[in-house]
């Protein structure tokens, strides 16, 4: 522990890793490119240098504390999914969201005191940057913190838990555009969120809960997967990325900047190689892996659509 308390100790300390582990790092540092994607789409331009410096360092610390949050409040759930065994550091798994170590509280590799304050320090930077950037940012993040705890404690309760997580998912890119702009359209806002909310529901949460529906049902978790099967989660997965993808361009032509057709074009036929393509393929042939190859290809949609914007404002203006 004497790692933890020795800041130059910590950084050449391999634990530190853990850290990052519990929060998801590499997921997360894909999922910063949401709330980019929603600031720079409405704004049609790059942040102010402050506000986007300050913006970076806001989102990091964000979806930092958020999901090292999950970990500490599913601490007894993740020991008995783990059945106290101890896991390789490297996991071996195709699933971007333990690419480090899975569940390394619940492992007994970090304490839950050290989670809980990791979480609770990253919390506070994140609160403290969104409130300079604009009160309302402050609260959209505690309210998302606030949603955060009620989706993991109805784990074992309700699959409608995974409604308040496309709610939870969108809640960064919302605060992100109010980060820029104290008045952004409602239109726009509105359309960002359904997308997002769309998005993370077909191509995140359900083929999560579906590559890990056989120790679900052991937890007696109340999943989509477990509760309706995976027809119905296949068919809700078609349908809700289908809304997302149709929404993409909508939200496009409300940006300030002005997307050609071709941009459309490549919107639409990007969208249907990560999203629907995928989706089919688990649809035809439902099983663990196609759910997280969908997952992981899913997840590079935002960062992919963010590529599209960033070349639209910085090479082709």
């Amino acid at each position: 522990m004497k790692s933890a308390a020795n800041p130059i100790a910590f950084f050449f300390n391999p634990r530190w890793k853990l850290f990052f582990a519990l929060s998801r790092t590499p997921h997360g540092l894909m999922d910063m490119a949401t709330p980019c994607l929603a600031a720079c789409l409405w704004l049609g331009a790059l942040p102010p240098l402050p506000v986007l410096l300050l913006g970076m360092i806001t989102v990091f610390a964000g979806y930092t504390a958020v999901y090292a949050l999950n970990d500490v409040i599913d601490f007894r759930v993740d020991q008995e999914k783990m059945g106290h065994e101890k896991i390789q550091v490297r996991t071996g798994t195709q699933d971007i969201d333990a690419a480090l170590v899975r569940h390394p509280m619940a492992q007994g590799l970090l304490q839950f005191r050290e989670g809980l304050l990791w979480s609770l320090a990253w919390a506070l930077v994140a609160v403290t940057g969104a409130a300079i950037l604009n009160p309302v940012c402050a609260w959209i993040f505690l309210a998302g913190c606030i949603l955060e705890a009620v989706y993991c404690l109805l784990l074992k309760v309700s699959p409608l838990r995974t409604l308040i997580n496309g709610v939870v998912k969108t809640l960064g890119s919302v605060a992100a555009v109010y980060a820029v702009d104290p008045d952004p359209s409602p239109v726009f806002v509105a359309t960002l969120f359904f997308m997002l909310f769309f998005w993370e529901i077909g191509g995140q949460n359900i083929p999560n809960d579906a590559s890990d529906m056989e120790e679900d049902v052991r937890l007696g978790a109340r999943t989509v997967p477990v509760r309706f099967g995976l027809d119905f989660s296949a068919f809700a997965i078609v349908l809700t990325l289908g809304a997302a993808l149709l929404l993409t361009p909508v939200l496009f032509s409300l940006s300030q900047a002005r997307f050609e057709l071709p941009y459309h074009l490549v919107i639409l036929g990007l969208g249907a190689w990560l999203l629907l393509i995928p989706a089919a393929g688990f649809r035809r042939h439902p099983s663990s892996a196609a759910a997280m190859m969908l997952f992981n290809r899913a997840s590079l949609y935002p960062p992919v659509l963010f590529c599209i914007v960033a070349f639209k404002i910085l090479v082709r203006p």
